[in-house]
């Protein structure tokens, strides 16, 4: 039934002005209602996997991450936000959020069956921050609720065989080679972003060769050779950033 003074457009109602001086008012289609609080209530419900900042970019890991970018290339000194969520085809909205809050660059986004992810990259780093402010707020995550690392696997191993090296080499096209002597450091995360906090910490704290970072799928792996004892810097370098992603996780 009408109200008195109402007009009825297709189920909704539109109450008129008080006075012809007051503003109007318009409300959408009960259909076009239904249809935004459902999109509301899908984004409410997109799961924050990974949540990773990276304040300068080193050089050997925005090369690497060069030569898989599907966008726009990431530059030596630019701050990075890499973003994993779930379920996978939730990333094409996180994505629209994101880039319309800021003037960052998308230089990743990869569409998984149970994940999604993206990269974004900008020289100033508060406008990656704001994106992620933006997209947290839209998701109604915080970087405390994303998910905790778990580390499935780490070694250092000593003086590499060449046998072994020469594998490693031929599997691994897009980093630095490995050289037979050299030790090498490998990390095996979960989810699989967090490899790239550890890999940016460890070329800061060391003269290392970044082999190989994948940063995608079930598990996140990073191999890294050097010296021993650059290694070994490395190596604790990966631990300590992991560590920091842990303390400031809830779950």
């Amino acid at each position: 039934m009408r109200r008195p003074g109402g007009v009825q457009i297709t189920g909704t109602e539109v109450v008129s002005s008080p006075s012809p001086s007051a503003a109007s008012c318009v409300i959408t289609t009960d259909s076009e209602g239904a249809r935004l609080s459902r999109q509301s209530s899908q984004v409410q419900s997109i799961e924050l996997r990974t949540y990773v900042f990276l304040d300068s970019l080193q050089p050997q890991l925005a090369a690497y991450m060069g030569t898989v970018s599907q966008g726009f290339l990431p530059i030596p000194g630019d701050a990075c936000l890499w973003l994993e969520v779930s379920p996978g085809m939730a990333v094409h909205r996180v994505t629209d959020i994101a880039l319309k809050a800021s003037t960052v660059r998308l230089g990743q986004m990869i569409v998984e069956r149970a994940f999604g992810s993206l990269a974004l990259y900008h020289r100033d780093q508060s406008n990656v921050l704001h994106s992620g402010d933006v997209v947290l707020e839209a998701i109604g995550s915080t970087v405390e609720q994303r998910s905790r690392c778990t580390v499935s696997w780490t070694e250092i191993i000593r003086a590499i065989t060449p046998d072994h090296a020469v594998l490693i080499n031929r599997q691994n096209r897009r980093g630095s080679m490995i050289q037979a002597g050299m030790s090498m450091f490998i990390l095996e995360t979960e989810p699989a972003g967090y490899v790239l906090i550890a890999a940016n910490e460890a070329e800061k704290a060391s003269n290392i060769t970044i082999v190989d970072v994948k940063a995608v799928g079930a598990f996140g792996r990073l191999t890294l050779a050097g010296r021993e004892g650059d290694v070994e810097e490395a190596a604790a370098a990966a631990m300590r950033a992991v560590d920091h992603v842990n303390r400031r996780a809830l779950g």
